[in-house]
């Protein structure tokens, strides 16, 4: 005999809490089912233990998707300020980093918290260290066999994530329930993750690893003013993160390093004042000095002076530094992204509800669905957003 729920949820993360918390606000007799011994372990890894709860910033315009429109519906209705009254609620405090990046004061912790007690108080029944073997559609219900017997119920969301971070348990199992029942797949791709260089380009830059600088990092038409981390494998750092959604196989990566500055006017003034110094020292000034020592060697100026470099040398000089240009091997994938690009066809959703157009009564929630988020809290604004619009449905 299966045991009986309104709405079963797979997936015990940031958007299956929030969808479970709304629908038991409604009296609805929810059932969260998750393989994992924790719930929230994506968030308590957050933000270094302080989890990027959202971002002030958050729109449409800091998501992709292959329908750009679909997340507005979403968004609006469930606002980064709705989620800030929340945590207040509860006495967590938070600050502002920057560009609009809000994170917990103390503990990531205190969200996971935060989120159980209140699935506790709509009376949301939680499943831990529970596997999975099937789901299926009966006449007027959803049935989950689970290790623990089988459960049914007339609605039932998948917010089981995508295929990031797989040490933490992440799979496929979203797309595998999706193809299941006849919805299509954005093709996925790790997103928000390291670039790698090949062989011969470490080589070169290998010395760098380490480093950090301010930089605009573009491929094609998508740019991002941050900090880019040479490592030692490739590419890093916030700037680099960002970019990786953008970025394809066989394309280029160009780095604007110190974007806000005319960089050759500044080192033909110092031509001009310090002549005698040392092109390395000069650009030291400007450049972390293992940066400056790699340009100026690279352009065959080590051990030259400003005095002796002409105007065409110095133009090049900066050229090389603000128009640097690398083109990654690969990525580090699934293992270091901290999201998933592509995934559930929102074609095939209902933007209002998340619901599947052909299959009443089958969610699908959080990241598993093709909307991705920029990095700095945007990914967990999808995540409450989307758990909302479901939770007032099921």
């Amino acid at each position: 005999m299966a045991e009986k729920h309104d709405v079963v949820i797979i997936g015990a993360g940031a958007a299956g809490m929030m969808c479970a918390i709304e629908a038991g606000k409604r009296g609805r007799r929810v059932l969260v089912l998750d393989h994992a011994k924790a719930p929230g372990e994506k968030i308590r890894i957050s933000g270094g233990g302080r989890c990027n709860f959202t971002n002030i910033h958050a729109g449409p315009k800091n998501f992709l998707s292959e329908n750009p429109h679909f997340c507005k519906s979403a968004l609006a209705r469930y606002r980064p300020q709705d989620f800030v009254a929340l945590i207040e609620r509860h006495g967590i405090t938070w600050h502002e980093k920057t560009l609009g990046q809000l994170f917990c004061d103390h503990s990531a912790k205190d969200i996971i918290r935060m989120l159980l007690a209140e699935m506790q108080e709509a009376g949301v029944v939680l499943r831990l260290a529970t596997a999975i073997s099937a789901v299926e559609k009966l006449a007027s219900a959803f049935r989950v066999t689970t290790d623990d017997g089988p459960v049914e119920a007339a609605s039932l969301v998948v917010a089981s994530g995508g295929k990031s971070i797989p040490k933490m348990g992440a799979t496929g199992f979203a797309y595998r329930v999706a193809e299941q029942f006849g919805l299509p797949i954005v093709e996925t791709r790790p997103a928000l993750v390291p670039l790698t260089l090949d062989p011969a380009q470490l080589e070169k830059i290998g010395q760098l690893a380490g480093v950090a600088a301010d930089a605009e990092a573009r491929s094609g038409k998508a740019a991002f003013r941050e900090a880019v981390l040479l490592t030692h494998r490739g590419l890093s750092g916030p700037a680099i993160l960002q970019i990786s959604s953008y970025w394809r196989e066989g394309a280029e990566i160009v780095l604007r390093l110190m974007p806000d500055i005319d960089l050759a006017s500044i080192l033909k003034g110092m031509r001009r004042t310090n002549g005698r110094q040392a092109a390395h020292t000069a650009l030291a000034d400007i450049l972390p000095r293992r940066l400056a020592q790699f340009f100026t060697d690279e352009a065959k100026l080590a051990g030259r002076m400003l005095a002796d470099l002409s105007d065409k040398a110095i133009d090049a000089l900066s050229a090389s530094i603000q128009n640097w240009t690398l083109k990654p091997a690969g990525s580090e994938g699934y293992r270091t992204a901290e999201v998933t690009l592509g995934g559930v066809d929102t074609r095939a959703l209902d933007s209002r509800t998340m619901q599947a157009r052909d299959v009443p009564g089958l969610y699908f929630i959080g990241e598993c669905v093709d909307v991705t988020g920029w990095l700095g809290g945007y990914n967990f604004q999808w995540a409450w957003a989307s758990g909302f619009a479901a939770g007032q449905e099921v």
